[in-house]
């Protein structure tokens, strides 16, 4: 798995990500926050599994 999601597509999907899985541990909005889990993940770990398929790569070249 070669890193795919950059610098501030990262730090949005940790963001948004923990923000979804909050909301749903405190119960705001219910079962559809823990999706948050998945944008989380792929921030966390660098890859999308999406974007090689859409051909997107948004870090910078090694």
């Amino acid at each position: 798995m070669q890193a795919n999601v950059g610098g501030i597509d990262r730090t949005l999907r940790i963001a948004v990500g923990a923000l979804l899985v909050i909301l749903a541990i405190t119960n705001v909005i219910g079962m559809w926050g823990w999706l948050g889990l998945i944008p989380l993940a792929t921030g966390v770990f660098r890859f999308c599994p999406a974007y090689p398929l859409l051909g997107i790569k948004t870090c910078k070249k090694d």
